[in-house]
């Protein structure tokens, strides 16, 4: 089949990768993707949140199947200007899409399938903003409501910092604090049938040790050796069912992909929040896992045949993933530096670590930073402990003047902590 991937980031370079390597695709496009993405897929410029311009691009290329990866292009109604013009879509209708769109209305819709989540107040005035955050006290959650490129939410003591972060948006979601550690578990769904894929766990936090500034995810790691291994039947059932069912009952049935990020706490398993899409940097490592051809599977979710198809198939070894930032990520980033390294890592640590680009662009014969995260350097192992070695091995041969990542993706795990 010939499949078009939209977006240009590394969660669009990790599908190009597992579609490129799927024997029934025989053409794969991406638009408009990024330096790394054009070593395994033909690019073509597009504007991505332009629907119309989708549809025309996926029909002039006589697509079989379009995969739309970032969020604000799904929000946009992409994907259903898309199924209009008759082309399988993997992804979710536009208003499918509300529930990473609005945080209220992902409130909404688990409050009616009864989901666990954390219990919250819906803000637009500053007086409201005030009552929520003396209701539930520090550590203080604050939620953008819509999107924020995964840089709206603050998690602080400061009462200051985080009513200043509520007042910065035209309305909010203040919540109760979660503890615990926190999961993310993506399930790929035809708005009936719910396949979960292998949990993994992110790194928010712009430095080691979980401090510093939110940001879009610093790296990520999976499988969760401490994790419960009915964990995901769990989530299955509490969770991902339920939430497809009430979206289907309401007639905005979910297809595409459902992404859960979970926290489990002392009083059990709780939503932190949706997504209506593969996450990023997760993404890298879950399908580093995966075994089973990736693109009859979002083939078969687009046409509503889910149920058709086989169980999935995982490898036993473990991925791990570390994010090289741009200087000053994730505040105001440098871009336009160039990128050394890349060659040394392909020719000296593949096939078991590579690299996918987040925020790079050619010029020339050169590979400049475009943005604020840059590369997701990726790696798998007979366990945690050698994936880790493999990836930050690969790391250091990468050469970005005023990079940062951090030094303890999946460290505690590998540790037995």
């Amino acid at each position: 089949m010939k499949v078009l991937v939209i977006g240009g980031g590394a969660r669009e370079h990790a599908l190009c990768r597992s579609l490129s390597l799927d024997p029934d695709v025989n053409a794969l496009y991406c638009a408009p993707g990024n330096a790394g993405i054009a070593e395994v897929a033909e690019l073509r410029p597009v504007d991505a949140l332009d629907g119309d311009a989708v549809a025309r691009l996926a029909g002039e290329l006589g697509a079989d199947l379009v995969v739309v990866g970032p969020e604000a292009p799904l929000v946009a109604g992409v994907g259903d200007a898309v199924r209009e013009a008759g082309i399988p879509v993997f992804g979710p209708s536009a208003a499918a899409a509300r529930l990473e769109g609005s945080k209220a209305f992902a409130k909404d819709v688990m409050a009616a399938a009864g989901v666990p989540t954390a219990r919250s107040y819906v803000c637009a005035t500053p007086d409201e903003v005030d009552e929520a955050l003396d209701a539930f006290g520090p550590p203080y959650v604050v939620k953008d409501d819509g999107l924020a490129a995964g840089k709206g939410v603050v998690v602080t003591d400061d009462l200051a910092t985080a009513r200043a972060h509520a007042l910065a948006c035209d309305r909010v979601v203040i919540e109760e604090f979660l503890d615990g550690p926190e999961v993310s578990l993506f399930a790929i769904t035809d708005g009936v049938t719910v396949l979960p894929l292998q949990p993994a766990q992110d790194f928010k936090r712009a430095l080691d040790g979980d401090e510093g500034p939110n940001t879009g995810g610093m790296g990520a790691y999976s499988p969760l050796p401490w994790a419960d291994p009915k964990l995901v039947d769990e989530v299955m059932e509490l969770v991902l069912q339920p939430t497809v069912d009430e979206l289907r009952r309401r007639g905005t049935p979910f297809s595409g992909l459902l992404y859960a990020g979970l926290a489990l706490t002392g009083r059990g398993t709780r939503v932190i929040e949706f997504n209506a899409r593969f996450g990023d940097p997760e993404t890298q490592v879950v399908l580093a896992r995966l075994r089973t051809p990736l693109a009859g599977v979002l083939l078969n979710a687009a046409n509503g045949t889910l149920d058709a198809g086989s169980p999935l198939a995982w490898s036993d070894e473990a991925a791990v993933t570390v994010v090289i930032a741009s200087h000053n990520y994730p505040e105001t980033p440098r871009t336009g530096d160039p990128i050394e390294g890349l060659a040394e890592v392909a020719e000296q640590d593949g096939p078991d670590a590579y690299v996918l680009h987040a925020g790079t662009r050619s010029e020339g014969d050169a590979v400049l930073s475009a943005g604020g995260r840059v590369l997701s350097v990726t790696a798998t192992g007979t366990d945690l402990a050698q994936a880790r070695e493999k990836a930050y091995k690969a790391v250091a041969r990468i050469r970005l003047d005023g990079s940062q990542h951090r030094t303890d993706i999946a460290a505690k795990a590998a540790e037995g902590r």
